[in-house]
């Protein structure tokens, strides 16, 4: 499956623990971690968005992001969060998480500044430039106001041999077609929105960062196991299966769905920190039953 790329498969943007009034929840970090390893994914993204990024301090982050490498114990890779909208901080973090024992670093797209295309470029670049951990960008126009060019990806891993992939969450299979046909082979491009993993992968993705697989690893791999050994009939009834909670995962804003998910099963508290704060009754009702249907929940 690709080997020659560093990061394939599934990677699971895993959640942030915490206790009530807020503090960071190290016991549940653990067994949230060990469960993914125990699921067979390939890795886990640590203080993404999943990861409730934004509402953690820079020690909290590093924190964070050097007891998931402790946790995973070299079983499955460890991809950092710390990307940002100041560079200088990508950088600090980034270069926090090699020192950690960090696989590779996810780089989001600075939200809320809307830097330009050039404006990306440099900032991505002078990441690269200040550390060589191998970095995968990271577009979600979604959240960030502005998605990082075709043209941007190409220059970028034509200049920096350290950017070595890209999280794709624009929700366009039709953009994964033109990466691939801009990139080559080589270049991992990861679906980043669950219920698009096996449409993406069917135009040349090479596996998913994911949300539902903090609670169905072992799931979520499999289906994506499948598909890329030529089984896509058994990926795709393991995806027909799961599509459901797949949606209703996002039924409001991530990561308050998985969360509440998690705490169902006993993993974690229900705690976030400001400005998110827990789901409502009826969106409550709705998940529970989902993951009821999905088999999740007895």
């Amino acid at each position: 499956m690709h080997t020659q790329l560093p990061f394939t498969g599934t990677y699971t943007a895993i959640i942030t623990p915490f206790k009530k009034g807020g503090k960071l929840d190290d016991a549940a970090l653990e067994r949230v971690v060990r469960a993914q390893v125990k699921g067979g994914v390939d890795g886990i993204v640590p203080v993404g968005t999943t990861g409730e990024s934004p509402t953690l301090d820079y020690e909290e982050h590093v924190a964070v992001i050097k007891r998931s490498i402790e946790f995973a114990g070299g079983k499955i890779k460890v991809l950092a969060g710390t990307g940002g909208n100041s560079t200088s901080e990508a950088i600090y973090l980034t270069k926090m998480a090699k020192k950690a024992g960090a696989d590779g670093s996810l780089q989001v797209a600075p939200y809320y500044n809307k830097p330009t295309q050039e404006g990306l470029f440099q900032h991505f670049k002078a990441i690269a430039s200040a550390s060589d951990l191998p970095l995968v960008l990271y577009s979600i126009p979604g959240r960030c106001g502005i998605e990082i060019g075709i043209d941007t990806v190409k220059r970028l891993a034509d200049a920096c041999p350290t950017i070595v992939g890209i999280k794709e969450a624009g929700g366009n299979a039709d953009r994964v077609s033109q990466l691939r046909a801009a990139m080559g082979e080589r270049f991992t491009i990861l679906s980043g929105d669950d219920s698009l993993t096996l449409p993406f992968m069917s135009v040349g993705a090479h596996g998913v960062i994911s949300v539902a697989s903090n609670v169905i690893p072992k799931e979520v791999s499999q289906m994506v196991k499948a598909f890329a050994s030529g089984k896509a009939d058994a990926a795709l009834k393991l995806h027909t299966k799961f599509y459901p909670m797949f949606k209703d995962l996002f039924i409001e804003t991530n990561p308050v769905p998985v969360k509440a998910a998690l705490a169902m099963l006993g993993l974690c508290e229900e705690e976030y920190r400001l400005p998110l704060v827990p789901m409502s009754a009826r969106n409550r009702d709705v998940l529970k039953a989902t993951l009821k249907a999905c088999g999740v929940l007895k």
